[in-house]
C-alpha cells in the first residue's frame, strides 16, 4: 500500500468508526425511549446497514492492494506479472524498455510502464512507492538492478543468473534493512532448495547429483533445441569451467565433459554433461560430493564441442571484410534465430535431484523428480512456469511474512524450515509444477 492511499483510507477508517460509535450511542438511547415498532425497524435496518458497509471498508483497507514492480517483461518476467495480477490484493506492475515486450502483460490488465532502467534515477523513481520488487532482468545488468533496489530500500526475490557473488551485498542489505532471496528459480532455484532439503531429511549426506536440462518437443531441427535466454548466456555454459565438489574439494574441470547418457521417464534417453550449475551450494552446504549436469538430446554436445574447437566462441576479434568483430557474436548472430523459442514451440523442463546418505544406520537416497511442459492452455513455456512461479510462489511467502531475515539469501538457506519449504511445494503445485519425491534404501 502507497503513503497516499494509507493516508486516505485511514481516513475513511476513522470517519466510519465514528460514525459506528454514534449510531450505536443513539440506537441504545432509542432504545430506552418509548417508539413505536416501525420506528425501531427503520433504526435497526439503519444499524445493519451501516455495520455491513463498516465491515467492508474494514475488509477493503486491511487487504488494500500491495505494490509489486516486476523488472523486466522478458520470457519469464511476463508470467510472474501475470500470476502475482491474479492476486486481487496486489497491484503488480510490469517495466521494461521494450513496448512491445509489455503487450500480453497490459492486454490482461497488468499495470505497464515503458522505462530504461539502466538509465541514471529511473529504477529508483519507479520503485519508490513499491513494496516488493522482483528482479528479472537479464544477467549483464540484473546484479546493477539488484544493487540499486538494495539501495533505495526494498525487498524481493531475484532471478537474474549472473555471474557475480551474491554475498558481496550482504552488508548493503544489512544497512538498508532489506530482505532479498535470489538465485530463486528452477536451477539455481529448486534445485538449491530441494538439495538442502534432502539434507534435513538425513543423518548424514554422502551425494548430491543434480541432473536439469530443458528441451523442445519437436527433434526435426539440426540442434535439436531452442534457447529460453540469448545465444550467448547459453554459449557461456559451454565455456565457463565446470566447478563442483569432489572427496570435500572443489574441483574445476571444462564444460561438456564427464558425459552420461540417462534414461528420464517420459522424455527418453538424454545426454547429461558437466556444466557451472552448483553455485552458492558449494559453500553453503557441506556435503563431500556434489555435481550439477545439463541435460540435452544425445548428439548435441558434439557439435557444440566442433564449434568450440573451431574457434567459434572465441571472443578475440577477426578483421572481416575490414570490420572488427569476435567469431562469439558472430556465431551468437547466427544462432539466434536457429534457436529462438517462439512463443508456440512446445518445449519441456525436467530436473532430477538425487540426495545419497545415511539414516537411521542405513543408506538412504531421496529422489526429487519434476517434469513440466509448456502450457497450451496459458499459452506459458515450461521454462517461464518453473522459474516464475517459484519466484512468485516465494514473494508470496515473502508477504506473508514466512522470509523475513535482514540480508541476501541463496536458496538453500530457506531449506532448514520444514513448513515454509512445504508451503512452497504445495504453492508450486496448485500451478501445475510438480515434484515427484521418492525414497529408497
Amino acid at each position: 500500500m502507497t503513503k497516499g492511499n494509507s493516508y486516505c483510507y485511514s481516513f475513511i477508517y476513522f470517519y466510519l468508526y465514528t460514525c459506528a460509535i454514534e449510531i450505536i450511542f443513539n440506537f441504545t438511547t432509542f432504545c430506552k425511549t418509548k417508539r413505536d415498532s416501525k420506528s425501531r425497524i427503520v433504526d435497526i435496518i439503519i444499524l445493519l446497514g451501516m455495520i455491513f458497509f463498516f465491515s467492508m471498508y474494514q475488509k477493503k483497507i486491511k487487504y488494500k492492494e500491495m505494490k509489486i514492480i516486476v523488472l523486466g517483461a522478458g520470457l519469464v518476467g511476463t508470467p510472474m506479472a501475470l500470476d502475482l495480477h491474479k492476486d486481487k490484493k496486489f497491484e503488480v506492475w510490469l517495466v521494461d524498455r521494450d513496448e512491445q515486450k509489455l503487450i500480453r502483460a497490459k492486454e490482461c490488465g497488468v499495470n505497464c510502464k515503458v522505462a530504461d532502467l539502466m538509465a541514471n534515477g529511473i529504477l529508483e523513481e519507479l520503485v519508490k512507492d513499491a513494496d516488493f520488487i522482483i528482479n528479472a532482468l537479464p544477467g549483464e545488468i540484473g546484479f546493477k538492478s539488484l544493487t540499486r533496489a538494495i539501495k533505495a530500500g526494498k525487498s524481493g526475490v531475484d532471478i537474474a543468473f549472473y555471474p557475480n557473488d551474491y554475498r558481496a551485498l550482504q552488508s548493503l542489505a544489512e544497512d538498508n534493512h532489506v530482505c532479498w532471496v535470489v538465485d530463486m528459480g528452477v536451477a539455481p532455484g529448486m534445485s538449491n532448495l530441494l538439495s538442502a532439503y534432502g539434507t534435513t531429511q538425513l543423518d548424514a549426506t554422502d551425494d548430491i547429483k543434480i541432473y536439469v536440462g530443458g528441451l523442445p518437443k519437436d527433434k526435426s531441427s539440426y540442434w535439436q533445441y531452442k534457447a529460453p535466454f540469448s545465444p550467448s548466456d547459453v554459449i557461456a555454459e559451454y565455456t565457463r569451467p565446470a566447478r563442483f565438489i569432489r572427496n570435500g574439494e572443489i574441483v574445476i574441470m571444462p564444460a561438456l565433459t564427464e558425459r552420461e547418457l540417462l534414461d528420464f521417464p517420459v522424455v527418453g534417453k538424454l545426454e547429461a554433461f558437466n556444466s557451472d550449475g552448483l553455485r552458492s551450494l558449494m559453500y553453503n552446504l557441506k556435503v563431500p560430493n556434489m555435481i550439477e549436469k545439463t541435460l540435452r538430446y544425445p548428439g548435441y554436445i558434439d557439435k557444440i564441442i566442433a564449434l568450440k574447437e573451431s574457434g567459434a566462441f572465441s571472443e578475440e576479434k577477426i578483421i572481416i571484410d575490414g570490420k572488427k568483430i569476435s567469431p562469439l557474436s558472430l556465431t551468437s548472430a547466427l544462432l539466434f534465430e536457429q534457436w529462438k523459442l517462439n512463443s508456440q514451440d512446445e518445449e519441456f523442463t525436467v530436473m532430477q535431484i538425487i540426495i545419497s546418505g545415511q539414516k537411521g544406520g542405513v543408506n538412504r537416497t531421496i529422489t526429487y523428480d519434476l517434469y513440466d511442459e509448456h502450457c497450451r492452455e496459458s499459452n506459458i513455456h515450461s521454462m517461464a512456469r518453473t522459474t516464475g512461479f517459484t519466484a512468485t510462489v516465494v514473494l508470496r511467502q515473502m508477504i506473508a511474512g514466512n522470509i523475513s531475515a535482514i540480508g541476501v539469501h541463496a536458496p538453500e538457506i530457506l531449506a532448514f524450515d520444514s513448513d515454509l519449504v512445504e508451503h512452497i511445494l504445495k504453492g508450486l503445485a496448485e500451478r501445475g509444477v510438480v515434484y515427484k519425491k521418492t525414497i529408497s534404501n
